[in-house]
């Protein structure tokens, strides 16, 4: 006889999932029977947060979906703060959580792990959160959430299975899925906005996670458009093409671009305000034509209100635009060189010095995804960076914006890829989930953490400071982040100068496991 609880591993093979990420307990053991002798990899963070982090990291560096497995209660409520963040990033996991038996189900009789409802808690960060009531729900309900993540905009989903179902016979055979594809827009708009894009004089591109996996250099090249990449969409143009503009919409100089520009092509990207507007200084201003391609249709009314919509994949939106502009128009980059030197300019010193800091890690290690927190250098970076590829610059500083996210997303990433990846943690953010570093070290991954020291809080401190409040709260004890690496059996350095940066990254990869280098923040800011 097949279970229930075996079936979803046979389930989850069928779907092309590789790797699961969980803790297992006892309302989850029978998840994990024959979980053996699947192909799938098990990984076991040391909280079910860093679960789910780590299944964003896996999916931001790879576009491959991996599943967590996280018990009744609180394995659920600790999964949920990675949940929210992939949810506002548009990152789709599937997390598989049991709850109480059948029976007692809204009884409040005391159960292990009870909470009332927690199926409804799960919805607030899901695209959509499924209790089975038999067993017959279990393929369906999966095939419902591949559909999501392939066609949709991509979100966690939840599926909670009473803990009594685990182990009934199951029901129904486990058949190859049904593959979906993104819709495209009709080929009426797609005329219009085409004609509107050949008459532009001054266009632009504003590129957003949405795009990531769209080719739109030819499409900006017969435009001669200025790409504006979102943090999220960082990569998507070569570093060093001259169309290229690797800056946040929230500079001016960015917002200057814009309100030139007589038509604007939004792809993949939701007008938050985290990217566009995290001063609070005024809605992103779009005075010209905004053509905007959106797989969200809810998402096409907020932010901005486009004059053409184009609902559908970015994707195959920029590659069906492209067919339809004819070529001859310039690629002079002069626009976007003058928003890149002015948003140089606007970012100031001290967040030019981290520019150049990451810079020197990425020119270093160009292959290797650099993975933050929320940290100085995550900000800096946001407001100005260049990634060399999509997928390789990405943080928890936007969206739902949540500490801890770095060193497991970066696990995740380092796991799906089998290559250095690079984890910039700032020394406060770092203690959240300093724990992962034990799996990091158990996996021999080839992940090479940056610790950014500046003893606390430093950018709740210096906001603090600008707006005349006496710090309270941002100042911490300091833990040795060396000792505590040999503790954990990874290698560790001090970075004493910025020059000794690069050796001590190309060592760190020659070794086998992962490497924790401590930095002070002057190092890079000076004293």
């Amino acid at each position: 006889m097949t279970t229930v609880g075996e079936q979803l591993v046979h389930w989850l093979e069928a779907f092309g999932v590789e790797t699961v990420f969980g803790i297992p307990g006892v309302h989850t053991v029978e998840m994990y029977r024959g979980l053996a002798r699947s192909d799938i990899r098990h990984l076991t963070p040391r909280h079910e947060q860093g679960a789910g982090f780590m299944a964003d990291g896996y999916w931001r560096a790879t576009g491959k979906i991996a599943a967590c497995f996280v018990i009744t209660g609180p394995g659920l409520t600790n999964i949920l703060t990675a949940m929210a963040q992939a949810h506002a990033d548009s990152v789709p996991m599937l997390v598989v959580s049991s709850v109480n038996r059948t029976s007692a189900l809204g009884m409040g009789a005391g159960d292990l792990h009870e909470i009332a409802n927690q199926g409804l808690i799960a919805a607030q960060a899901s695209a959509f959160s499924m209790t089975l009531s038999d067993p017959a729900q279990l393929g369906p309900t999966l095939a419902r959430a591949w559909a999501v993540f392939q066609c949709a905009r991509p979100r966690p989903v939840h599926i909670e299975i009473p803990v009594d179902m685990f182990s009934m016979p199951a029901v129904g055979d486990v058949s190859p899925p049904v593959k979906h594809v993104p819709p495209a827009p009709p080929e009426n708009t797609m005329a219009r906005a085409a004609e509107a894009l050949v008459a532009a004089t001054t266009p632009m591109i504003l590129a957003g996670g949405g795009a990531v996996g769209a080719d739109i250099q030819l499409l900006a090249e017969r435009l001669g458009a200025p790409v504006v990449m979102t943090t999220n969409a960082r990569g998507l143009m070569p570093m060093d093409h001259p169309l290229a503009v690797p800056c946040s919409p929230s500079l001016q100089a960015v917002r200057n671009l814009a309100q030139q520009a007589d038509v604007v092509l939004a792809l993949g990207t939701e007008f938050g305000r985290t990217d566009y507007d995290m001063y609070d200084r005024a809605a992103f201003e779009i005075p010209g034509i905004l053509i905007r391609a959106e797989i969200d249709a809810e998402q096409m009314t907020r932010g901005a209100t486009p004059a053409i919509s184009l609902p559908g994949d970015a994707g195959l939106t920029a590659s069906a635009l492209t067919k339809l502009i004819p070529t001859g128009k310039t690629t002079d980059g002069a626009r976007a060189l003058a928003t890149r030197d002015a948003a140089e300019q606007e970012i100031g010193a001290t967040y030019r010095a981290i520019k150049g800091f990451l810079e020197t890690i990425r020119d270093t290690l160009p292959e290797a995804p650099i993975v933050s927190d929320s940290t100085q250098a995550a900000y800096a970076g946001n407001l100005f960076f260049a990634a060399n590829a999509p997928r390789r610059w990405f943080n928890a500083a936007t969206g739902y914006g949540a500490l801890g996210y770095g060193l497991p997303a970066a696990i995740g990433a380092a796991h799906a890829l089998d290559q250095p990846v690079i984890c910039i943690a700032g020394d406060g953010g770092l203690q959240f989930s300093l724990a992962e570093l034990g799996l990091a070290v158990e996996e021999t991954m080839p992940l090479i953490l940056i610790v950014w020291d500046n003893k606390g809080y430093g950018e709740i401190k210096s906001y603090m400071i600008e707006n005349q409040i006496t710090p309270v709260g941002v100042d911490l004890h300091t833990p040795d982040f060396g000792l505590i690496a040999q503790a954990y059996g990874a290698a560790t350095a001090r970075v004493e100068a910025l020059q000794a940066l690069p050796d001590l990254l190309r060592e760190a990869v020659g070794r086998q496991g992962p490497t924790v280098l401590v930095m002070d923040e002057a190092v890079v800011l000076g004293a």
